[in-house]
């Protein structure tokens, strides 16, 4: 077997097996091709013939390209799970990967927005047109719940429950979780809904296409996908003038910092945002300086 039909097997694996989405089968995809390459100039024919030592020196390689030291860690792990799918094949006798160490991370806070830069943010969009009325109504939806944007475009009309103020939500390995709205959220989206989402709909080829459950599309009538949703961010982040840029993955921080600056339990935290670890969620222990500020004032004596 050679390199491209492990490659071939490995992603199915993934996709049928492990249930892994679309974005880390295109990752996992790109990082052994770019293996792959290395192997081919540096005359390896065979994934057998690999060792702890090769994998180090195509690591150093990126390192002097400098590719971040996250890019560098996921291809690491990247090797080490097609490594133990081909042990488990019969395909080679040895994991080289299981040696070679990950590179440490750096502890970074994430980006997240105050309360008052929020607020901004999603109330932005103009409701006086339709796709005004779905921006509103996406924002809303990510800050409120702090859903991944991936899943918030695998929504359908029939995972929300305005009645209840909840959300049906399939997360990283096709994992099922319930998430919270809220009433600006749930507003936002039944008026999505009733004004927005039918003239959108209206705008599709159902003859090509079918008509689609997805609950948030674009002007066509189709679904909204993720990289239109970075635009959407961008185009607001831009309107406010926020000092900094951010990304729509910056809702989902902001949400955690909020939640956990006004009180709410860790662990409460990490099942609304869907960590398997607790420790995927404690990264979000930073304290802003209102908090700060709020302890200082009602603790000490003399504040």
């Amino acid at each position: 077997m050679n390199s491209q039909q492990a490659i071939d097997l490995f992603l199915e694996y993934l996709r049928i097996e492990k249930n892994a989405s679309a974005y880390t089968v295109d990752s996992y995809q790109s990082d052994l091709q770019q293996f792959c390459e290395f192997l081919e100039k540096e005359g390896i024919q065979s994934l057998q013939q690999v060792t702890h030592v090769i994998i180090r020196t195509f690591l150093s390689q990126l390192h002097y390209a400098k590719a971040a030291r996250k890019t560098i860690a996921r291809k690491v792990s990247c090797l080490r799970s097609f490594y133990r799918f081909l042990m488990r094949e019969g395909i080679v006798d040895h994991n080289p990967a299981k040696s070679v160490s990950t590179p440490k991370l750096e502890k970074r806070t994430p980006k997240f927005l105050y309360i008052e830069e929020a607020k901004r943010l999603v109330e932005a969009p103009s409701l006086s047109d339709p796709l005004g009325i779905r921006d509103r109504a996406i924002l809303e939806t990510l800050y409120a719940t702090g859903i991944r944007v991936s899943e918030c475009m695998g929504l359908s009309v029939g995972d929300v429950d305005l009645s209840l103020g909840t959300a049906r939500v399939f997360g990283k390995g096709a994992r099922e979780r319930i998430v919270l709205l809220g009433q600006q959220a749930c507003d936002a989206i039944r008026m999505y809904l009733e004004k927005s989402r039918p003239q959108l709909l209206a705008e599709a080829d159902t003859q090509t296409s079918g008509e689609t459950d997805a609950l948030f599309l674009n002007y066509r009538g189709q679904p909204l996908n993720v990289r239109s949703v970075r635009r959407i961010v961008d185009k607001y982040v831009n309107q406010l003038a926020v000092q900094y840029q951010i990304s729509p993955h910056a809702l989902r921080h902001t949400f955690a910092t909020h939640m956990l600056d006004e009180g709410a339990d860790l662990r409460v935290i990490q099942e609304l945002l869907g960590h398997v670890s607790l420790s995927s969620t404690q990264v979000y222990t930073h304290t802003t300086k209102e908090k700060l500020l709020r302890v200082y004032m009602n603790a000490h004596p003399r504040a």
